[in-house]
């Protein structure tokens, strides 16, 4: 298990964290491996399905047999019970698409990073009196850039990463860190249904990979 200072330097370094779900075991697999292949070091899993705990231990096993250095966290988590579940099948750090007080607590208490999704100052504040670092602003694409800027200077000590509609273009990307995100989340314009459906892995991992040469560029 990672330390929330892990975590956070693994997805600031690459400025962007990727986030899937497949029903399908091999997929889900399949698409670790693309990612991994093209230099991620932190990704998401999400919590979408029923075979999503048997997937993420399937993809803890093959990431500690052959992926030294990559952090696997779970995502769309909602409560106590499923992080437990999660965190005992290894779990890097914790994702949810709101702020849930009792991870927080769980999270902060055992130095495991939490990234709550938050939409309003707030929750923001809330999370942030959790003892919460990181923030998952969503949906992304709703609230904009300009959002961020806005309500960025009332919050210096916290990171920020939009997730939900993120493009992989290089003029959505620079929109987001010029605004002061730390890194961006990245589903399904990166890692798409029809890309999954085909096995297209080989797109998957040239996109992936064009995505982090995009934010290293913007970065510098």
């Amino acid at each position: 298990m990672a330390t929330v200072q892990q975590s956070i330097d693994a997805i600031v370094e690459q400025g962007m964290l990727p986030l899937y779900f497949n029903a399908d075991e091999t997929i889900s697999v399949d698409v670790l491996r693309a990612v991994y292949k093209a230099g991620v070091k932190a990704i998401e899993y999400t919590s979408r399905g029923e075979t999503a705990l048997a997937n993420f231990k399937k993809l803890v096993e093959v990431r500690n047999a052959e992926m030294p250095g990559l952090l696997l966290g779970i995502g769309t988590v909602k409560n106590l019970a499923q992080v437990k579940d999660y965190l005992s099948a290894g779990a890097d750090f914790l994702v949810s698409p709101g702020f849930v007080a009792e991870i927080a607590e769980h999270a902060v208490a055992n130095n495991i990073l939490y990234a709550p999704g938050c939409m309003t100052p707030t929750e923001i504040i809330a999370a942030e009196n959790a003892g919460v670092k990181f923030i998952k602003l969503f949906p992304g694409d709703m609230l904009g850039p300009k959002y961020l800027s806005t309500i960025k200077d009332i919050f210096p000590k916290l990171l920020f990463m939009p997730t939900g509609g993120v493009d992989t273009t290089k003029e959505n990307i620079e929109g987001w860190f010029k605004a002061g995100v730390c890194a961006v989340g990245m589903g399904s314009k990166l890692i798409s249904k029809p890309l999954m459906a085909e096995k297209d892995y080989a797109t998957i991992e040239n996109a992936t990979k064009e995505v982090l040469a995009t934010i290293q560029s913007i970065k510098k």
